[in-house]
């Protein structure tokens, strides 16, 4: 069984309901695994490490390389004792956009959750569509060619994640950098509406659209960049970079990174944080027995919206968009 230190942490994470049926509910912090250059075994220990002091909610995606890493440290966590089986974690997993076709959707999710044979499982706890694009059915590679881009089957890709579902494969199904415009078109077909939109969001991207979108429509919003992200733009990184954050860290006696993952905690959105140090692991669980003032909050709603991840870097700069509408991948919500 778990350390008793390592079990009085874990139960202090908050847990959100999905609306579908079958899936457990989500930890409000969740440990991310998307690091370039990809070291296994690095991703491994680090995972190790965040489930001793208390994590239970993991993302990866088959573009990160990171399934089976993560699927050998639940099995050595379950080995060990530091949890009882791997029922007691959330596991999310993502369709990449060469298999965002209707009929590679099935062998896509058999084909992760293989890698992650090791997980001791046969299902995912989410199942996410990664972006809503569509690239030819070619080996994945990053940047993607501008000229494999094809017209996304909304309908097509999101039956055959129902199917997916009913399959006991996937107990909630949903979506990554969708907008409302994404959204409409896919509970336009929905008989299983998703049960989440995982989106870019922290204080300088607050996506207020967005979230009021999805809480009308009952889809539950999950952040990655929580802390502004890896400096995917080269420019720095705005939130940690932040005046206004650090101010209220400073005053608070907090990091500002946990500012910002309690500001996310109390808009009702679920963080995945990517950090494979052991003290800001703890730290980043350390924000839910504190609250952020009235003042607090007004300064960070006048912070200034700067998004950093757009659809548009998933490509080269060279060849032609033929199918994907450029403009469409970077609403701003």
């Amino acid at each position: 069984m778990a350390s008793k230190g390592t079990a009085t942490v874990a139960a202090a994470v908050p847990e959100v309901a999905l609306r579908s049926g079958n899936a457990r509910p989500m930890p409000a912090v969740g440990m991310g695994t998307a690091a370039f250059p990809l070291v296994p075994e690095a991703t491994k220990n680090a995972v190790l490490a965040a489930i001793e002091v208390g994590y239970r909610h993991f993302d990866t995606a088959y573009m990160y390389g990171t399934e089976k890493p993560l699927g050998d440290a639940v099995a050595e966590a379950v080995r060990r004792g530091l949890v009882a089986s791997r029922q007691e974690l959330f596991v999310t997993s993502k369709l990449w956009c060469t298999q965002c076709h209707p009929d590679l959707v099935l062998p896509a999710l058999r084909q992760t959750l293989q890698a992650c044979r090791n997980l001791q499982i046969e299902y995912l706890d989410l199942y996410l569509i990664h972006w809503p694009i569509c690239i030819k059915p070619v080996p994945p590679s990053f940047p993607a060619k501008k000229e494999d881009a094809m017209p996304f089957d909304f309908e097509g890709v999101w039956l055959a994640m129902e199917e997916c579902h009913r399959l006991g494969l996937a107990k909630a199904i949903g979506v990554s950098n969708f907008t409302t415009k994404h959204l409409d078109k896919v509970l336009a077909a929905a008989t299983i509406p998703p049960a989440v939109n995982q989106v870019e969001l922290n204080p300088v991207w607050q996506q207020r659209t967005l979230r009021g979108y999805c809480a009308e429509k009952g889809i539950h919003v999950a952040a990655y960049s929580p802390l502004g992200g890896q400096n995917w733009d080269g420019t720095g990184n705005a939130v940690l970079e932040s005046d206004v954050l650090a101010g209220i860290a400073k005053a608070r006696g907090k990091t500002i990174a946990q500012v910002s993952l309690r500001w996310i905690y109390e808009q009702g959105v679920t963080s995945i944080a990517k950090s494979y140090n052991m003290e800001r692991l703890k730290q980043n669980l350390e924000i839910f027995d504190w609250e952020l003032t009235d003042e607090d909050r007004l300064k960070i709603s006048q912070i200034p919206q700067k998004k950093v991840v757009k659809g548009t870097d998933l490509f080269s700069r060279e060849g032609e968009f033929t199918s994907v509408d450029a403009a469409d991948l970077n609403v701003e919500e």
